[in-house]
């Protein structure tokens, strides 16, 4: 049984830090991207970031970009999401994500192989 298990989440101040974690199980990831999504109240689920298993090619959304690292472990099956500087418009629910196609073809978290159940992230001004 494939599981993504998201964690990390929690409240912090703006232009504080919080690190997801995304812990992978049940499957060979070695082909796959793994990201995230994100989804603010009264919005629409957009996506964030993603990580490529196999060789580490990232992608990130304009709004995140140079503020979040997405990284992963190998060894502890996990992808992270360092997340700085952040703005009360981040607070969301983060989904993470799997699949094998290019992020650049993800339209919606459901459109993805693999997803998790989310975490809360809220950042108060």
């Amino acid at each position: 049984q494939v599981q993504l298990v998201e964690s990390g989440g929690g409240l912090v101040q703006a232009g504080g830090s919080l690190r997801l974690s995304c812990a992978a199980s049940g499957r060979t990831f070695s082909s796959y991207f793994v990201g995230w999504f994100r989804q603010a109240p009264g919005k629409e689920r957009e996506f964030v970031a993603a990580v490529r298993w196999t060789g580490g090619i990232t992608y990130y959304s304009s709004s995140v970009k140079g503020r979040f690292t997405i990284s992963r472990d190998n060894a502890k099956n996990t992808v992270y999401l360092q997340m700085n500087s952040l703005k009360p418009e981040d607070t969301a629910v983060y989904y993470c994500a799997a699949d094998e196609n290019w992020p650049n073809l993800w339209r919606d978290l459901a459109g993805c192989e693999y997803w998790g159940q989310g975490t809360q992230v809220t950042v108060s001004s």
